[in-house]
């Protein structure tokens, strides 16, 4: 079967969220379309891993900063400094990998590659992380409420980030809280959801907490005036959405104002916080 027929096949089959779907055909039409632009053209189904490298590198030029994209090094340089796009080259290898998954169950190849040295590494620790224990998290409280103009000038900003991480939004969906999906209920709570822009899925729905409900209504009048086409919730001072090493950054910060908080180990990190939540969960909820 054809390349692009089989996968075709695959994503008409009905297996996959729709969200997957549109990422997988994108990922893997721009993979085939490569193979057949090289010179001589490359066979999908007979690829090795330093063909697959070689297209990768064409995405990860401006995020290597002159390395070559030959291993390790440069995998785990992309994940110190470029988090988003190394987590954006993950999702690439997963799409491949599933296609290749695909192509074998359909008889088109005997054996899938194995990309496992062409993932950056952000995503592998398959363990959520550690959550805060009771006292962590009521000291976390404290060290948020304490965070002012004396710590930061845009303490209002980051009193929500950190509030909508208990909410338990990742930090990257922190970043993507939208102004278009952002709804008073009249009720004294608020509904936000976080969309998957590159991927244009709408994002799960959050009912706020009262905390977060008052740091977002305190931080929407003080909200920097949004670039043309951003429609991000949280913004830096240029009017850009926040980055996603932001809410990383400023966990550490918050948590250094507590001795608790401070000699953790491991350290309290945005996606700690975001598992733990507000409340405890309830025995066999």
């Amino acid at each position: 079967m054809d390349p692009r027929t089989l996968l075709d096949d695959w994503l008409n089959s009905g297996a996959l969220r729709p969200s997957s779907r549109i990422e997988y055909e994108r990922e893997v039409t721009r993979w085939i379309t490569w193979c057949t632009s090289q010179y001589p053209p490359v066979d999908p189904y007979q690829v090795s891993i330093e063909d697959i490298a070689a297209w990768c590198a064409g995405y990860l030029t401006e995020v290597l900063d002159g390395r070559l994209f030959d291993g390790p090094d440069a995998l785990a340089h992309i994940a110190d400094h470029y988090p988003a796009a190394a987590m954006t080259h993950d999702r690439r290898i997963t799409a491949l990998t599933q296609y290749y998954e695909a192509c074998k169950t359909r008889g088109a190849i005997r054996l899938v590659p194995d990309l496992t040295m062409l993932r950056s590494g952000v995503d592998r620790d398959a363990n959520p992380p550690r959550r805060l224990t009771p006292t962590e998290r009521a000291v976390l409280f404290t060290c948020i409420g304490m965070w002012g103009p004396d710590h930061a000038r845009q303490y209002l900003r980051d009193r929500l980030v950190a509030f909508l991480l208990l909410e338990g939004l990742r930090p990257a969906e922190v970043t993507r809280v939208d102004m278009r999906h952002l709804y008073d209920l009249e009720d004294g709570t608020w509904e936000v959801r976080a969309p998957d822009y590159e991927y244009e899925a709408v994002g799960k729905k959050h009912i706020l907490e009262p905390l977060t409900v008052a740091a977002l209504r305190a931080y929407l009048p003080q909200r920097p005036r949004p670039a043309d086409g951003v429609h991000a919730v949280v913004l830096g001072q240029t009017g850009r959405p926040i980055t996603t090493d932001y809410p990383n950054k400023l966990v550490r910060q918050i948590c250094s104002t507590h001795e608790l908080l401070a000699r953790r180990d491991p350290p309290v990190t945005a996606d700690a916080i975001a598992h733990t939540g507000y409340w405890d969960t309830p025995a066999g909820g």
